[in-house]
């Protein structure tokens, strides 16, 4: 048991901490971030379209900004998922050693019956609206020019903007490059890394573990609220067989009512707020673990030509060159992952803080009632 308490940065909790739920999130407020923002961006409004060939959903993502690099303070573009996931491409392609915030799975969650039932759009929508606003926070990510394309351009531009990039060869030829780099491996990582990977590991795993409970948790007080509302119709109709005990039946059947409902916003609370974060910061863990994966392969790339330059005399001065290069692009790479790192953290302790003392104070309010 102990060793859970330590969820998100190894310290035990301190008995001392504010016992009140509310004064705790006041606490966290104000450790927040306060920088002035510059832009703002929001995902909504979704739309179904049927083609002869395909289903999918479209969402309206405004953008508001006082950048000098937008010709406008306003623009308004509808995205499907795919374009999310073009952007997402594209950034870790430009930034490989950032940690990118997850995009939702693209394929059904569990329990979703239909692709695109309501519940199933209204959760994709929240975690794509996430996406760009952890992407608009970033200091670098949101300077990013195929950023900028994805909130201004119309359809037809972005789709022309696509066809520009990187072709398959190019792509497949970065594959093969990654693959090779991650089958020699590392042979010197710094432990501040290897203590990167090692936490990233805990986490997911303890991420993993609540989220498997608390879905656990759902079913069950669904099975309960089930139970619940076969009882009470019971005691309203014993009530009038029973002259003698009409009062305290129809008490009965009325204190079930209200547990009913009270049970039906504990399990919609935890249902909208702490089973979507939990379930994407089991996603999150995917995420680092690719970061710290791509910082490897640059490193391993790095030792690999450092290995050519001491076995071969010929072209020396071209190897050098290169390994100079190579050594310089480990070091960017490094401090952009370290800087990121620390923001990452913070954003993952910010969520998580409040979702468990919002979850807190629901389960105050519900064992109240």
């Amino acid at each position: 048991m102990g060793e859970d308490m330590n969820l998100m940065d190894g310290s035990p909790m301190n008995a001392s901490m504010p016992t009140s739920p509310a004064s705790m999130i006041n606490q966290y407020k104000f450790e927040e971030e306060t920088d002035a923002k510059d832009i703002f961006v929001t995902v909504d409004n979704p739309e179904s379209h049927v083609t002869a060939l395909e289903t999918f959903i479209t969402y309206r993502v405004v953008t508001k900004t006082t950048r000098s690099e937008f010709d406008s303070c306003e623009y308004e573009v509808r995205r499907r998922y795919q374009d999310f996931l073009w952007l997402k491409e594209r950034l870790e392609e430009g930034h490989p050693t950032l940690i990118m915030h997850p995009l939702p799975e693209k394929f059904v969650m569990k329990g979703m019956v239909e692709r695109f039932n309501d519940d199933f759009i209204e959760t994709r929508q929240k975690a794509l609206h996430k996406f760009l606003n952890r992407v608009a926070d970033h200091p670098i990510l949101s300077c990013h020019e195929d950023f900028k394309i994805f909130l201004t351009a119309q359809a037809w531009e972005l789709t022309s903007h696509k066809k520009q990039g990187p072709g398959f060869l190019s792509r497949m030829g970065d594959t093969v490059r990654a693959v090779a780099a991650s089958v020699r491996g590392v042979r010197n990582r710094p432990e501040e890394f290897t203590a990167m990977l090692e936490y990233v590991d805990s986490f997911g795993q303890k991420m993993i573990s609540l989220d498997k409970v608390t879905q656990r948790i759902v079913k069950e007080q669904k099975e309960y609220l089930g139970e619940l509302k076969e009882y009470g119709p019971v005691y309203t109709l014993w009530s009038g067989s029973e002259e003698e005990l009409v009062e305290p039946l129809k008490g009965v059947a009325s204190c079930i009512d209200r547990c009913c409902k009270a049970t039906e916003e504990q399990i919609g609370h935890l249902s909208e707020n702490l089973v979507p974060l939990l379930h994407e910061y089991v996603l999150c863990t995917d995420s680092v673990k690719a970061v710290l994966r791509r910082r490897d392969n640059i490193q391993a790339e790095s030792e690999a030509k450092n290995d050519a330059l001491a076995n071969r005399k010929a072209d020396r001065e071209a190897l050098k060159e290169e390994v100079e290069r190579l050594e310089d692009k480990v070091e960017c790479a490094n401090n952009a992952l370290k800087g990121d790192w620390l923001r990452w953290q913070g954003n993952m302790r910010s969520d998580i803080k409040a979702a468990f003392v919002s979850t807190a104070e629901k389960n105050v309010d519900y064992y109240e009632k």
